[in-house]
């Protein structure tokens, strides 16, 4: 068995130890995996990232990822997309943000290679964006600017990719191309997405963590009093004619 890319043993974390955003959380993340983090607002999703980013140390518990804490080595494996875009005025180009993410890879105060420039078209290409490269980023769609940002994480050559909430600026037409090349990158690298697209993901990702400050339930398919525990109501799954394996073992109950 490899070992596992992010592992959390007993960790509480937060910003107040009264009220810790993240309590006593247990999670393994294999190798690439893609896994969908699900929860309702403050269920602590967004603090889960911080923490194995090495943003937020825990109160309590073990982080290791790719076997080292955090805030070693192991930070210029990883790739973030936060989930919000900024609005104002941006004069730099969408080639000029993509080579932000290889300043990991520079010393201070010197420029870029052709080889730097020929890694971040590659990432543009790759996200289906290449011609965007001259265009001004504040010019641009939110669906646009969100594969901007993951071509901008993709620079450094990340081992783990971590996305909170990438669908929010993304229409409905353009989800299904988003998830396709999330795929395909799913094909060299881990990626761990946070989203409230629960019924869309579910058919595109290997595994679901339902998380409520506890994480309530992880696995390849998750039933439906685990959901309905996470969100602290009754959860019902709207399908648009696609089965979804998230309710999938509920429904071999006759639960679903």
């Amino acid at each position: 068995m490899s070992e596992p890319v992010v592992l959390l043993k007993g960790v509480t974390a937060g910003y107040s130890r009264m009220h810790p955003a993240l309590k006593e959380v247990d999670l393994e993340i294999k190798p690439l995996d893609f896994i969908a983090v699900i929860g309702p607002n403050g269920g602590g999703k967004t603090t889960l990232l911080k923490v194995i980013l090495g943003l937020v140390p825990p109160f309590e518990g073990l982080v290791r990822v790719m076997g080292e804490p955090p805030e070693g080595h192991s930070r210029t494996k990883l790739g973030y997309v936060p989930q919000v875009i900024p609005e104002r005025d941006f004069p730099a180009t969408v080639l000029d943000v993509v080579l932000m993410g290889r300043l990991s890879k520079k010393r201070l105060f010197r420029g870029f290679t052709q080889e730097d420039r020929d890694i971040a078209m590659a990432n543009l290409s790759e996200l289906e964006i290449d011609e965007l490269a001259g265009r001004r980023m504040d010019r641009l769609s939110g669906g646009q600017k969100q594969r901007v940002l993951i071509a901008r994480a993709l620079a450094g050559g990340p081992e783990l990719l971590l996305l909170d909430e990438p669908l929010a600026s993304v229409d409905s037409h353009a989800q299904d191309s988003f998830y396709n090349i999330l795929a395909k990158l799913n094909s060299k690298m881990t990626i761990l997405m946070v989203t409230h697209d629960v019924g869309a993901v579910s058919s595109h990702v290997k595994s679901i963590a339902c998380i409520n400050t506890r994480l309530v339930s992880h696995g390849e398919s998750i039933g439906k009093d685990a959901v309905n525990s996470a969100y602290g109501c009754p959860f019902e799954l709207v399908s648009h004619g696609v089965p979804h394996r998230v309710l999938k073992a509920a429904a071999e109950n006759g639960d679903a």
